[in-house]
């Protein structure tokens, strides 16, 4: 489970006095907890699936790529690297991502599996992936090739 792992690895961490990744994991820890909080009024005590821990621990990786494109714009090389070093500590925890060419299959898969007809179903889609590939790609961009290959 990946708690436990956040946590094994928050150990090794300190013990290992590697600030990033110990700043990063208690970043990580923070969020899951929140979320994890938000979800109770919902009656959910579990707090979220692996699942969910893994659509945010994405979207802490788009935040920080974004991060890195104004850091970089505003001449600030040193913020931006640290950045990186805490894209490359979220990903540790993240399934091995799939290639083009992978996600172009899955797409296909998705679309005949949901019965696609048109842009109309791409929500459908869309969660048709999520629900098989959840924390293997970046969905932001796999919006744009779903779109692409519904219009055409």
């Amino acid at each position: 489970m990946l708690r436990t792992r956040f946590q094994d690895q928050l150990k090794q961490s300190l013990h290992a006095k590697d600030e990033i990744a110990v700043s990063t994991l208690r970043l990580i820890i923070a969020a899951m907890k929140d979320r994890d909080i938000a979800v109770r009024s919902k009656g959910n005590w579990e707090g979220i699936s692996d699942d969910e821990i893994l659509s945010m621990l994405q979207s802490m990786i788009k935040q920080r790529n974004e991060s890195i494109k104004m850091y970089e714009v505003g001449n600030r090389p040193e913020l931006a690297a640290r950045e990186a070093s805490e894209i490359r500590v979220i990903e540790t925890f993240l399934p091995e991502q799939l290639t083009a060419e992978e996600i172009k299959t899955a797409i296909e898969s998705a679309v005949v599996s949901v019965n696609a007809t048109g842009i109309k179903d791409m929500g459908k889609v869309i969660g048709e992936l999520k629900a098989k590939y959840t924390g293997q790609m970046d969905f932001s961009k796999v919006s744009g090739m779903v779109k692409e290959r519904l219009a055409g």
